[in-house]
């Protein structure tokens, strides 16, 4: 797979880009879903593909192919050209690139147990023991189970020397209890909410999350909300869970400072930001209490990365303060 990275990027110089790269991207994608405890969904998908970014002209031009084939790869670099030089028409200032990026190595998601390791039956076993607890409780009328497994490989290569490897796992999964009475309906979940918690890691975390000992809380939690007092009005004390916490954090701080966003070039139901240019260096986002940090080194988390990939220079984004940290 490197060596067809390393074939796009000769064949987008020999058209004549002045820098390229390319990504051969492999996804493998495993997921059960139980409700009620019958098998609702069980899906197994593999996708390949490749993706050539070329500069020519001064302008940025893409191409992808899911075919591997030499003269496939070398159709594409010559789409990616085409892009490239459609785009100097309507492009601004032509495009001006940062230090060059050579690395080299390889890089895999520190995981105890693949989960492709593991028989789908023994998944669809520990949902079902979930399942069997929720069930136990009257009242719950809905009980939903998933795991989900995905691995990522990826090979980088570029035109400035850079060579990389990188191989991603995630595991994904929880547990939802749906009470219905008192004309209410109320649902809990576990471990986290809003579908499913998700980390970069192996079926250990699963194990660790232990759905079948949490299940009969949760649907107790659930069936217990039917007849809760309401929330009262006013001025109080409120104390957030840390699931809540960070869906919190992700909605009203992590898409406003999307750079897309802030410039306006896209847009989702909720809008593009109110973080726009000319408030930085003086918009406070949050109270002096507020101190809020992007780590994409930090174990499980998502966007961890160690890849390597190429960006137009960008004007620097400098913290502005405590409690409102900018960054690309």
């Amino acid at each position: 797979m490197q060596d067809l990275a390393n074939s796009a990027v000769e064949a987008a110089l020999a058209g004549g880009a002045s820098y390229a790269d390319a990504r051969v991207v492999e996804n493998r994608t495993e997921s059960l879903r139980l409700r009620n405890g019958l098998v609702d969904s069980l899906e197994d998908a593999e996708t390949i593909g490749l993706g050539i970014r070329v500069l020519a002209d001064g302008a940025w031009g893409f191409a992808s192919s899911r075919e591997l084939s030499v003269p496939a790869i070398q159709r594409t670099s010559l789409q990616a050209l085409e892009v490239a030089r459609a785009s100097v028409r309507v492009s601004g200032e032509p495009v001006e690139l940062g230090p060059p990026v050579d690395s080299q190595g390889q890089y895999q998601t520190p995981i105890q147990i693949d989960p492709f390791s593991i028989d789908p039956q023994e998944k669809l076993s520990l949902l079902q023991r979930a399942d069997r607890s929720m069930g136990q409780r009257e009242g719950v009328r809905l009980r939903l189970g998933s795991l989900v497994s995905i691995r990522e490989r990826k090979w980088f290569a570029n035109s400035e020397g850079a060579a990389t490897e990188q191989t991603i796992y995630e595991l994904g999964g929880g547990i939802m209890a749906v009470a219905v009475g008192e004309g209410e309906i109320q649902q809990r979940s576990y471990p986290a909410s809003f579908g499913r918690q998700q980390v970069t890691a192996g079926w250990e975390a699963a194990l660790d999350w232990d759905l079948p000992g949490h299940a009969e809380r949760v649907a107790a939690e659930a069936v217990a909300l039917l007849s809760a007092d309401p929330c009262p009005s006013g001025l109080h004390t409120l104390l957030l869970g840390g699931d809540q916490v960070a869906l919190q954090v992700h909605e009203s701080r992590g898409h406003p400072i999307e750079l897309d966003r802030v410039y306006g070039t896209e847009a989702a139901y909720a809008g593009t930001s109110f973080l726009t240019p000319e408030k930085l260096g003086s918009f406070r986002y949050g109270s002096e209490a507020v101190n809020l940090t992007a780590e994409s080194v930090r174990p499980l988390g998502l966007a961890h990365s160690a890849g390597t990939t190429r960006v137009s220079r960008l004007r620097p984004l400098p913290s502005c303060g405590r409690g409102c940290s900018w960054a690309t």
